[in-house]
C-alpha cells in the first residue's frame, strides 16, 4: 500500500477572512497508484456534479461552488463531510470538524470576536442523511477497491498569522509555501516507513523548489526528479521513508486528492466568512455580505471602519498588509 496526498489551498489572494491549506490523504494499493482515483472509484464518485447522478462529485471547488445559489456550499460540504464519514468521523459543529482535521484552530479563532466554531451547526446546507448516505457509498467503493481514507488535514491561517507572516517574508508566494510545507512536514512525520506521494497544486510561477525542501527537511536526501514548466518532482528520503513530492500547474483537475483538499480549503474558508459576514451585519446598519476579494474587501473595509473604531478592533487582525 501507498501514501497518495493531495494539499491545495483556499484565499490566498483576498484581502480578509482565512488563508486555508488543506491535504486529503489516502492509501492506495501500489497497482492503482497512477491510476486517477475517480476511476478507482467510479461510479461512486465523479468529477462534476449531475443532476440524476448520485455519484459524490469532487472536481474543482470554483467550478463546484455557486456563490449565488441558495445551498452554494452543498457540494463543497456533501464532498468534506461525506469523505471523514467514510472513516467514521462525524462532526456535529464546525469546532468539531476543526479538532478532527486541524491542531489548535480553535484557539486562534476564539482570538477573533467574530469567530465562534463552537456556535456553528454541521452540516450547513444538507441533512444529516444524507452525508451519512454519500459516506456509506463511498466507503463501499473504497473497500472494493482497496482503497482507505486517511484523512484530512487543515492550517488555517487567521489574518493576525498572516500578517506577521508576510512581515517576515515579504513576500505572498513565500508565505504559502511556508504552510504548504507545515502540511507536507505533518505527512513526512506520519510515515514510519514505505513510499508516498504527495501532489501539490502550484501557484505561482516558481519552478524550483530543491533549495526550499532542503531548508525545510534538514537531514533527508532530495533528488530531482524533474523540473519543468508545468511540473516539478523531486524524492525526498531517509532511510526507512521515501516521498515523491510534485508541484504541478493545474494539479486539480489531474489528481483527485488535490481537488478534495481545494474543496475543503474552500468549505472552511466559506464558512469562516459566513461567521465574518454575520458579525459584521449585527454592527452595521445594511451591510453587504463580501467573499472577502481585493476590490470588494476594500469597499467593506472602508464600511465597517467606524464600528471597528467603536469596538476597538485593531486592523492587523481583520485586513491583510498584501
Amino acid at each position: 500500500m501507498i501514501i497518495l496526498a493531495g494539499i491545495d489551498e483556499a484565499g490566498l489572494g483576498p484581502v480578509l477572512g482565512p488563508l486555508v491549506m488543506c491535504a486529503s490523504v489516502f492509501e492506495v494499493p501500489d497497482e492503482l497508484v497512477d491510476q486517477p482515483l475517480w476511476d478507482t472509484l467510479a461510479p461512486a464518485v465523479a468529477r462534476k456534479a449531475g443532476r440524476k447522478s448520485t455519484a459524490l462529485a469532487i472536481g474543482d471547488s470554483k467550478k463546484l461552488f455557486n456563490r449565488k445559489s441558495p445551498k452554494a456550499l452543498r457540494h463543497l460540504e456533501r464532498a468534506v463531510l461525506a469523505s471523514l464519514a467514510a472513516y467514521d468521523q462525524h462532526p456535529a459543529t464546525l469546532a468539531e470538524l476543526l479538532t478532527i482535521i486541524t491542531s489548535d484552530a480553535n484557539a486562534r479563532a476564539a482570538e477573533y470576536p467574530w469567530y465562534r466554531p463552537q456556535d456553528v451547526i454541521l452540516p450547513r446546507v444538507l441533512s444529516a442523511t444524507d452525508v451519512s448516505l454519500s459516506g456509506n457509498a463511498l466507503a463501499v467503493a473504497m473497500r472494493t477497491a482497496g482503497v482507505r481514507m486517511r484523512g484530512i488535514r487543515a492550517e488555517c491561517v487567521f489574518v493576525g498569522e498572516f500578517n506577521r507572516i508576510i512581515g517576515a517574508t515579504r513576500n505572498k508566494s513565500t508565505a504559502a509555501l511556508g504552510i504548504t510545507f507545515r502540511l507536507i512536514q505533518y505527512l513526512w512525520s506520519r510515515l514510519k516507513s514505505g513510499l508516498m506521494h504527495i501532489h501539490v497544486d502550484r501557484q505561482g510561477g516558481r519552478m524550483r523548489y530543491m533549495s526550499a525542501l532542503e531548508r525545510a527537511f534538514e537531514g533527508c536526501g532530495f533528488k530531482i526528479l524533474r523540473e519543468e514548466p508545468n511540473c516539478s518532482a523531486y524524492e525526498m528520503f531517509d532511510a526507512n521513508r521515501t516521498a515523491r513530492i510534485t508541484f504541478s500547474v493545474g494539479g486539480e483537475a489531474a489528481h483527485m486528492p488535490i481537488a478534495l483538499a481545494s474543496m475543503a480549503g474552500k468549505y472552511l474558508r466559506e464558512v469562516f466568512m459566513e461567521m465574518f459576514n454575520e458579525f459584521w451585519s449585527g454592527h452595521v446598519d445594511a451591510l453587504v455580505p463580501t467573499a472577502g476579494y481585493y476590490t470588494d474587501g476594500r469597499r467593506f473595509f472602508g464600511e465597517i471602519r467606524e464600528a471597528m473604531a467603536r469596538l476597538g478592533v485593531d486592523e492587523d487582525i481583520l485586513y491583510r498588509c498584501r
